[in-house]
C-alpha cells in the first residue's frame, strides 16, 4: 500500500478517448471530475457510464423519484467538466451483483465507445485500513477490469458480435481513490471545475445532511491537497494504473 509521503508518478496522457464506468451518480465527482476537466480541456473525449441511477441514495426521497433526479444531477455535473455523453446501465442501486450481466454490459459499452483508457473507482475491499469500501463500488470496479478484458476477446459474449460490436482493446484502466495508487494527475488548474461538478449534486448533498458535507470545496481539497503534494503540485488526483 502506498504511503501519503510517497511520490506519485505522472499518469501517461498520450491518449484521446476515455470511458469512465462507476457505480453511482456522484462517484466521479469525489475527486476524479477535476482530472476529467483537465483532459477535456486538452481536447480529449470522455464518456460517463453509470451502472445505477443512484435511486437508493437519498433516504427522504422514494427511489422512483430519486433515480431521475440523480440522473439529471449527474448530467449537469458532467457538463461542467466537458462531458456531454452520460449513460446509465440500469443496475439496481445498493444491490449490484458482480457477474456476467454486469461484465457484458461493460464490455458492450467498451466496444461501443472504443476508448483508449477506461476509468473506474476503487475496487478494493477498503479505502484504507479500517475503512471498508461499499459493496457496489467493489462489484463494479472488479467488473470493469474484467469487462475491459472481455471486450477484447471475440469469443467472450459472442452475442455482442451479432449486435455489430467487434472486439475492442482498451489497454489501460485508471482506478481512482485506490489505496494502491502510485500515479497522479495535476488538477491545480481544474480543481474549481471539479468542485462545481460535485456541487451540481445539490439534492444528493442535501440528503447527506449538513454535517456530512458542509463544504464540498473543503472536502475535495482534503483529498486533492495530499495527492498534489505527492505530485509536487497544489492539487492532484491519484490513480492506480492497471495495464491489461
Amino acid at each position: 500500500m502506498s504511503h501519503p509521503s510517497d511520490r506519485l508518478d505522472t499518469v501517461d496522457e498520450s491518449w484521446s478517448r476515455a470511458l469512465a464506468v462507476v457505480a453511482h451518480p456522484d462517484d466521479l465527482e469525489y475527486g476524479t471530475a477535476a482530472a476529467v476537466a483537465r483532459w477535456t480541456r486538452q481536447g480529449k473525449k470522455v464518456v460517463y457510464c453509470l451502472a445505477t441511477s443512484g435511486e437508493a441514495g437519498i433516504d427522504a426521497i422514494e427511489p422512483e423519484e430519486a433515480g431521475p433526479l440523480r440522473e439529471a444531477e449527474e448530467r449537469a455535473g458532467a457538463a461542467l467538466v466537458g462531458v456531454d455523453e452520460v449513460e446509465f446501465l440500469g443496475h439496481p442501486d445498493g444491490v449490484i451483483e458482480y457477474g456476467l450481466d454486469l461484465r457484458r454490459d461493460i464490455a458492450r459499452a467498451v466496444r461501443r465507445h472504443r476508448p483508449d483508457v477506461v476509468i473506474t473507482g476503487n475496487h478494493h475491499d477498503t479505502w484504507a485500513p479500517g475503512a471498508p469500501n461499499q459493496a457496489d463500488h467493489i462489484a463494479v470496479g472488479r467488473a470493469v477490469i474484467d469487462g475491459v478484458r472481455d471486450a477484447a476477446n471475440r469469443w467472450v459474449f459472442r452475442e455482442l458480435l451479432d449486435e455489430g460490436l467487434p472486439p475492442w482493446r482498451a489497454g489501460r484502466v485508471l482506478v481512482a481513490s485506490s489505496p494502491l495508487a502510485a500515479h497522479g494527475v495535476d488538477v491545480t488548474d481544474t480543481f474549481a471545475d471539479g468542485v462545481a461538478s460535485l456541487r451540481a449534486h445539490a439534492e444528493y448533498l442535501r440528503g447527506l445532511g449538513e454535517n456530512a458535507m458542509a463544504d464540498p470545496e473543503e472536502f475535495l481539497a482534503s483529498i486533492a491537497g495530499p495527492a498534489g503534494t505527492r505530485l509536487g503540485a497544489r492539487y492532484g488526483v491519484a490513480f492506480e494504473v492497471i495495464d491489461l
